[in-house]
């Protein structure tokens, strides 16, 4: 144990053996029976002492009171006015993905000769030829 080290310790650790680290206990123990460790232990003893004995009032509750009163105002949040337009947008849009789905499936599947079809959908051809 340097007198450094054990130095070191007393600044880190305290005066009191019991805080010191368990693996240079023994050689600070050993350093601090000597003349120059007394001094030093001494001087970590007072130093503990004076830190122990300090306490920080609380506040007062006039200074409470006087944070809480220069203390800012919560903001009020404007409502959030895009979240109906953006739900709105939404639906739309899977109307939209619906109904080009849809749209393979509601035609009538080929059959016949496709005469009763064509006039069905429109054929101007078919219609001419009905005499509508």
């Amino acid at each position: 144990m340097t007198p450094e080290r054990f130095a070191a310790i007393l600044d880190a650790y305290g005066a009191t053996p019991a805080r010191w680290p368990e693996a240079e206990r023994e050689g600070a123990r050993a350093w601090a029976a000597t003349a120059e460790g007394q001094r030093m232990l001494g001087e970590a003893a007072r130093l503990d002492a004076m830190l122990d004995g300090d306490a920080v009032a609380l506040p007062g509750a006039a200074l409470l009171h006087r944070i809480a009163a220069t203390a800012p105002l919560p903001r009020r949040r404007r409502p959030r006015l895009w979240w109906p337009g953006f739900g709105l947008a939404a639906t739309a849009a899977c109307g939209a993905l619906a109904g080009a789905l849809i749209q393979p499936l509601a035609a009538p599947p080929p059959h016949g000769d496709g005469e009763a079809l064509s006039y069905a959908w429109g054929n101007d051809d078919t219609i001419e030829e009905s005499g509508i």
